[in-house]
């Protein structure tokens, strides 16, 4: 169902750094690009009936000023609307707030897609897992949306749960955890320490001790 290695190549993985009112602030950027037009992902990404046809079921007013709630997971307040090419939203979980921007450029005939997850230096989740604290899960995130944008349909959430199961899924989300590995040290982060964390990331999504 799902080529790993084509997909884990597919996307660009950065991390760095913004300086915030509140202070110092890691940013996980993740990109890719699909072969699909602007308004198609923008619509894809916004509109609340698509969104759990690759993601997860969505509730709330989604425009700007308005507050969403995903089933399980994050909720927020939508801080920025421009249709069609960028929105910025507070991803707030777990007692944690956190910030989005996705921005969508026309490239080559399809469309890019970048997300910047950004959070305080002192966050509890990054000091433990690192990168992959949050990005393995957009890793899965956009590997769906691409699944979704290259077919048309829904994701099938029974296949993808018996796919979450599977030895290719545990072989996505350790490549995954690898990736943001190696981009947090091309960042400048103390490979041990780097390597401790992604270890725990891994262990954490496939229930294994790191």
């Amino acid at each position: 169902m799902i080529d790993v290695s084509h997909q884990i190549s597919s996307v660009e993985r950065r991390v760095g750094s913004r300086v915030l009112d509140a202070g110092q602030a890691r940013v996980v950027t993740i990109t890719q690009t699909y072969d699909a037009e602007v308004e198609d992902v923008w619509d894809a990404v916004t509109d609340a009936e698509r969104i759990p046809r690759w993601f997860l079921p969505v509730t709330g007013d989604l425009r700007l000023g308005g507050r969403y709630q995903l089933e399980g997971q994050a909720g927020g307040l939508i801080q920025r609307c421009d249709p069609p090419t960028a929105f910025d939203a507070t991803w707030e979980y777990g007692g944690d707030v956190s910030w989005i921007e996705v921005r969508l450029s026309a490239v080559g005939g399809g469309t890019q897609l970048q997300l910047e997850h950004i959070a305080h230096v002192d966050d509890e989740r990054w000091v433990e897992f690192g990168p992959g604290a949050v990005g393995v899960g957009w890793d899965l995130a956009i590997m769906g949306l691409a699944i979704h944008l290259s077919t048309g349909e829904p994701v099938d959430k029974d296949e993808i749960g018996a796919w979450m199961a599977s030895d290719d899924a545990r072989r996505f989300m350790t490549n995954s955890s690898d990736a943001w590995w190696k981009a947090t040290v091309e960042a400048g982060d103390d490979p041990v320490a780097a390597r401790a964390a992604a270890d725990r990331t891994i262990a954490a999504y496939i229930g294994s001790e790191p």
